[in-house]
């Protein structure tokens, strides 16, 4: 059963940077598509980044298209450590993000519920 487990988050200033962690365990078949979320209080969670770990494509919500990257690079074995780095932070930006896996197939950030694997979330603030 893949497990994830988010590292990374913290406060910010307008403008800052930060880069979000997640070590994606028991990688297998079932979590070839991986992708970062976020929530605010009172909103349904939003796709911000997907990337296919089969060819590498990837994916984007248009609030984050250059300023935001997705990134993989094998752990080890059975480990996978996907990153996002986030560059030119703006308060809107502000949320608890959550990492995703879901098997192949429709790998897009648009549908959260299709992610079957998530992690426990870390918050970022940015003010």
């Amino acid at each position: 059963h893949v497990q994830l487990v988010e590292s990374g988050g913290g406060s910010v200033q307008t403008g800052g940077s930060l880069r979000l962690s997640c070590e994606v365990s028991k990688y297998t078949h079932s979590s070839r598509c991986m992708g970062w979320f976020r929530q605010t209080p009172g909103k349904e969670r939003e796709g911000v980044a997907s990337m296919h770990t089969s060819g590498g494509s990837t994916t984007y919500a248009d609030s984050v298209k250059g300023r935001f990257t997705i990134s993989r690079h094998n752990a080890n074995r059975t480990s996978v450590l996907l990153s996002l780095q986030m560059n030119n932070l703006n308060i809107e930006d502000t949320a608890m993000y959550y990492c995703a896996a879901k098997g192949g197939g429709y790998c897009g950030t648009d549908s959260p519920e299709i992610f079957a694997s998530w992690g426990q979330g870390t918050q970022v603030t940015v003010s």
